[in-house]
């Protein structure tokens, strides 16, 4: 699992390279913005993520592995860091109005109080995380391997660990969200895993 989610920075490079499609460009999302590099890119919907994931030869994590990581480990917490409630001194969350107070995403990392033992960032808040499988209103019938579901039964693609926009609750590492794959929201960016050699 990558340490950081995807920043703008990273996915410049693959647009440059023609890889990958320009993300969205509304008010909020860090593309457009010339001072957010180290922001996670944000706007970019489930195809976009694959695309980069393809580029850089990584993939998005199943939702099982996703939650594994952000309990460091598994272990049976409510947040990467234990069972002390979400503040902005650990998530970028909606404490003092979205963001943090600063309207906004922040660079990747800044909260290492919040980080998992295992050094993993923004596992919880700063923007919601796309990974591989379908949405399922629950887990029977789910592979027991942590491999992807990928047989659908809607229209939606799971989203994980919270945003800017989010309560402390939300930002839970038990929690999950369904977004429409095409969607391009200021609140959805995504992080990269990577098969074992």
């Amino acid at each position: 699992m990558s340490k950081t989610q995807v920043t703008v920075d990273q996915y410049i490079a693959c647009v440059e390279a023609e890889a990958c499609t320009d993300p969205n460009t509304e008010d909020n999302c860090n593309w457009i913005k010339s001072d957010r590099g180290s922001h996670p890119v944000n706007c970019v919907d489930w195809d976009q993520a694959q695309d980069f994931a393809r580029w850089v030869g990584g993939r998005l994590p199943s939702e099982a592995e996703w939650e594994y990581a952000a309990r460091s480990g598994g272990r049976d917490w409510k947040y990467p860091w234990g069972d002390e409630d979400a503040t902005c001194e650990r998530a970028v969350i909606r404490e003092g109005g979205y963001g943090c107070g600063r309207d906004s995403t922040w660079p990747v990392c800044s909260k290492p109080s919040g980080n998992t033992t295992h050094g993993l960032c923004d596992m919880a808040g700063n923007v919601w995380e796309w990974v591989q499988d379908w949405y399922h209103s629950s887990y029977s019938g789910a592979p027991t391997d942590g491999s992807a579901w990928e047989s659908p039964t809607g229209s939606g693609r799971v989203h994980r660990g919270g945003s800017w926009y989010g309560s402390a609750e939300s930002v839970r590492a038990a929690n999950r969200s369904t977004n429409v794959p095409r969607n391009r929201n200021d609140n959805s960016g995504f992080r990269l895993a990577r098969d074992a050699l």
